[in-house]
């Protein structure tokens, strides 16, 4: 009887060191975000990325409306999708609007809900977007986006790019 208690308690000292010997995943405080695909379907479209965020903080809460996150602020919105049109003669332009200015489509995610303490997280986003391109220009036929996260800490994310879009 003592052999198999033996036995069991050197098992689970065992299983106790060899699960220790695998960490969790650590991410840098910043949001990581890759793998950008986009898909449309009509007047709308579905823009998927991969993220990381090591302290866990990606997302406002409705009521963060304080500086810095107020609405006259740029870090109210925490995704900014940057739109882009292939001119045929000087390559890649910034998209603009009807009075000259450049389109962004901004985004306010809300917080990424994680139990226990706050810790890395990584995921995929799925962002839907309506009126994606810009029917005011006629070099709207091919579009490509850069898209950047920032976190509640103000951490902004690297910037990635989708590939070309033809419409």
């Amino acid at each position: 009887m003592h052999a198999k208690i033996k036995l069991i308690f050197s098992f689970l000292v065992l299983s106790v060191l060899v699960s220790s010997c695998f960490k969790s995943e650590e991410y840098p405080i910043e949001p990581i975000i890759s793998d950008p695909i986009f898909i449309f379907s009509g007047d709308s479209a579905q823009l998927t990325f991969s993220f990381t965020d090591g302290d866990g903080d990606i997302g406002l809460a409705p009521e963060d409306t304080l500086a810095p996150y107020n609405s006259a602020s740029y870090f109210h919105y925490n995704l900014h999708v940057d739109y882009y049109e292939k001119d045929d003669v000087n390559g890649w332009q910034r998209g603009r609007d009807i009075e000259g200015d450049s389109i962004v489509f901004q985004y306010r995610l809300k917080p990424i809900v994680v139990k226990g303490k706050a810790r890395g997280i990584k995921g995929t986003m799925d962002v839907t977007m309506i009126n994606f391109s810009n029917p005011f220009s006629t070099e709207s036929d091919t579009i490509k986006y850069t898209i950047k996260l920032i976190d509640k800490a103000l951490h902004e994310s690297n910037v990635i790019e989708t590939n070309e879009i033809y419409l």
